[in-house]
């Protein structure tokens, strides 16, 4: 007869260890739904022009990301497209407030979903820059370019393979597209 005492030991360890795991990634996911939420409804009043409705929007996605942080252990995969949203809102919301671009420390947040969602709100710009010239306001579009045009070259020196910064060239290529286009729109 083959003894399995210990393998019948090891193997309820394992299943409690995945259940707890479980538990934490259900809630999890239903973290990262209302942080993706929200950021989409903050940009959008943002791009309507109401800042005040944006900021109070990332102030509430902001206490979300901190519960997010605090659960995320051994899981910022399942957290890292909802972190993104958060530094993509984030980032465009310095921006319109004229404050410094926040780092990934600042936020709170991973360097790798910062730095994709870094690359996405170089597309926001472009939209508040399109915005801006349709309201005739050349100056403000113009500050929304040089903020395209201040990320693409900051994250320049970023030339890593796809396997230690998975979707990352693609998002700035991309965003160099973007910003040859927001050129020329500007110069019409």
């Amino acid at each position: 007869m083959v003894r399995i005492k210990k393998l019948e030991e090891s193997i309820g360890k394992i299943y409690a260890t995945l259940k707890k795991q479980e538990e934490a990634q259900d809630g999890l996911l239903v973290l990262t739904r209302e942080i993706i939420r929200g950021c989409a409804t903050a940009i959008k009043a943002i791009h309507a022009g109401d800042k005040e409705a944006g900021k109070k929007g990332m102030e509430k996605v902001e206490e979300l990301v901190k519960k997010a942080r605090g659960v995320d252990r051994d899981m910022e995969y399942v957290a890292e497209t909802a972190y993104q949203e958060y530094c993509e809102a984030r980032i465009l919301l310095a921006v319109l407030e004229d404050d410094e671009i926040p780092s990934y420390e600042d936020l709170g947040v991973p360097f790798e979903p910062y730095l994709l969602g870094l690359m996405d709100a170089v597309g926001e710009f472009r939209r508040q820059m399109l915005e801006e010239l349709k309201r005739g306001r050349r100056e403000e579009a113009e500050r929304y370019f040089d903020a395209m045009n201040a990320v693409y070259e900051a994250t320049l020196p970023l030339r890593f393979s796809n396997s230690l910064l998975p979707g990352f060239r693609k998002k700035q290529d991309v965003a160099r597209i973007q910003l040859e286009n927001a050129r020329s729109e500007l110069l019409r």
